[in-house]
């Protein structure tokens, strides 16, 4: 009997987790789509201190305790990307990589993304001194000048973020003043790092390689004058924060939208279409935050439930009520009770159990330690730790030079190291170069799994295009523990390596490499190098990667 969901909400940041909650509560069945890191925009968010109830905390730790609280109401989550819709039936039906999902509603809560300027030299210079995340890559600008370009909330917050790590930050606003609350325009002006010029917009930037020329305009006296790189420095940064695309592509002539894609709701973010609903910042609204989404997220949640009722009685279905499912004891802090690594809680240890004890084979993770590294000995904590939590997770430690022909098996050219090998004890093509902490953790998980089996699914398609690359090659994908975008791109990479041998995908924490990074000019990521010579920007899916080396 195939599975009907009561709910489905597309999106897992404020809005989705928000309308799941809600949903959860009300014991509809509840599942979230979400084809990346949950969080959205709120996952890249330095500092929030404007969250009614909650003084100050971070983006990655409020969506972290918004996806906890709707799991404890039942709430499940899916990891899969959407390509398709079908709203035309009473049964509304999600058409992802994974398989079709079908739901009585749907909540679109798909947020938006950082939108473009069009300047000249934006697109070339991106990853090389053009940026959109701060939390992502403010480590590349340290002890650097960077420009912050927009006079919004995003604009404001972020640049008082980048003091952190920039000598100077000039803040460039087209508008005559801050459009962001005074309370947070003020922090800027009192910030003795920040220079803010209004009426003045940024024209082009130029280089060879990176950044190291712009040229700005006065948009009132027509003004124009440059900027040069410090020859001390030999480059410096270009924040964009001028607001959002509606990333709603997937839906058009499904449901309506305005001329900029944003769609468009009534009060109770009902859309056009009877049973679908949006929510967040895909709407178009006079203020886009966290709180709004989850105003949204709530309003849509409820009156789908409402809808929902209402279609099962007049169909007749009966069906079992959802369980809330017994919430946990809060842990002191985000210790482990046992175990060597910090990394690895009660909670996470747990979710891994449940994980690993799906496992079809067996799955070896060999680290060569260099012992005068802490980097390396962390690695080695943490992989002990992995180990001991999945019956078919084993581990093979080696000091460095005991024992080199396993170190020329797994390619151990830098370090830290841990590769993956396969249950017949082949070595997989992955490889991780750093402590998957942060947000690679979930990476390295999937890359367990993905070798193990079941995996996660694959469109015929793609696993053919994947099949058919006959050329070797190795893809090293530079990210940040930070990066929220990062683990997707790690993920797809080292899936193209499970299912081709001729590929190797490492992923390399650029913190530690930094002979890398100013090798191939990597001011941004994620970034893949593909056969130590071309280097690929931004977030890819999983075909984009495979096509690159087709």
């Amino acid at each position: 009997m195939e599975k009907i969901y009561d709910l489905l909400i597309i999106g897992g940041g404020p809005a989705g987790l928000s309308a799941g909650v809600y949903a959860g509560r009300a014991k509809l069945k509840t599942l979230i789509i979400e084809k990346g890191s949950a969080g959205g925009q709120a996952a890249t968010t330095s500092e929030i201190a404007n969250y009614p109830g909650i003084r100050k905390t971070s983006g990655p730790k409020l969506i972290e305790e918004m996806k906890l609280q709707a799991e404890d109401f039942g709430v499940e989550f899916a990891k899969t990307e959407v390509t398709d819709v079908d709203f035309s039936g009473e049964v509304k039906v999600v058409k992802t990589i994974s398989g079709d999902m079908k739901a009585r509603a749907v909540i679109v809560a798909t947020g938006a993304s950082p939108r473009k300027l069009g300047f000249e030299g934006e697109n070339e210079f991106t990853g090389r001194g053009i940026a959109y995340c701060s939390t992502c890559d403010g480590e590349f600008f340290e002890g650097l000048e960077v420009f912050v370009i927009g006079a919004g909330f995003a604009a404001a917050e972020e640049a008082m973020y980048l003091t952190r790590f920039a000598t100077k930050v000039t803040i460039i606003a087209r508008e005559p003043e801050f459009t962001c609350a005074p309370s947070i325009a003020d922090k800027v002006f009192a910030n003795d790092k920040i220079e803010v010029k209004f009426h003045t917009e940024l024209l082009g930037v130029y280089g060879d390689g990176m950044i190291q020329h712009a040229r700005f305009i006065n948009n009132v006296t027509k003004e124009e004058w440059e900027y040069e790189a410090k020859k001390e420095d030999g480059t410096f940064g270009v924040f964009v924060f001028v607001g959002y695309q509606p990333k709603t592509e997937v839906f058009r002539g499904h449901v309506e939208m305005d001329r900029f894609g944003y769609i468009l709701t009534n009060d109770d973010m009902q859309t056009t279409v009877k049973g679908v609903y949006a929510a967040g910042d895909l709407r178009p609204k006079s203020l886009r935050q966290i709180i709004t989404a989850v105003a949204d997220g709530a309003i849509a949640a409820t009156d789908a439930g409402k809808y929902i009722i209402e279609e099962k009685e007049r169909l007749g279905i009966k069906d079992e009520p959802v369980e809330e499912k017994p919430k946990k004891q809060e842990e002191p802090a985000a210790q482990t009770t046992s175990g060597k690594s910090s990394l690895i809680s009660d909670a996470i240890r747990t979710q891994l159990k449940g994980i690993f004890g799906k496992m079809e084979n067996e799955v070896t993770l060999v680290s060569i330690v260099d012992e005068t590294m802490p980097k390396s000995v962390e690695l080695r904590d943490f992989l002990i730790d992995i180990a001991e939590i999945g019956e078919k997770v084993h581990l093979e430690l080696y000091n460095k030079g005991e024992n080199p022909e396993m170190e020329a098996k797994i390619n151990s050219d830098k370090f830290p190291v841990v590769s993956l090998l396969d249950a017949k004890g082949e070595y997989s093509g992955v490889k991780y170069h750093g402590v998957p902490g942060g947000h690679e953790l979930n990476s390295f998980i999937l890359a367990i799994y993905n070798l193990a089996g079941p995996g996660q699914a694959l469109k015929p398609a793609i696993l053919d295009k994947i099949k058919s690359i006959d050329k070797k090659a190795n893809i090293k994908v530079m990210v940040s523990l930070a990066c929220h975008l990062c683990p997707d791109v790690v993920v797809g990479a080292q899936r193209i390596a499970i299912e081709n041998p001729n590929i190797e995908a490492e992923m390399v924490d650029i913190s530690n490499f930094q002979d890398i990074k100013t090798k191939f000019k990597v001011m941004s990521v994620p970034a893949m190098i593909i056969n130590d010579k071309d280097v690929v920007f931004g977030s890819k899916k999983i075909d984009e990667i495979a096509e690159l080396l087709v």
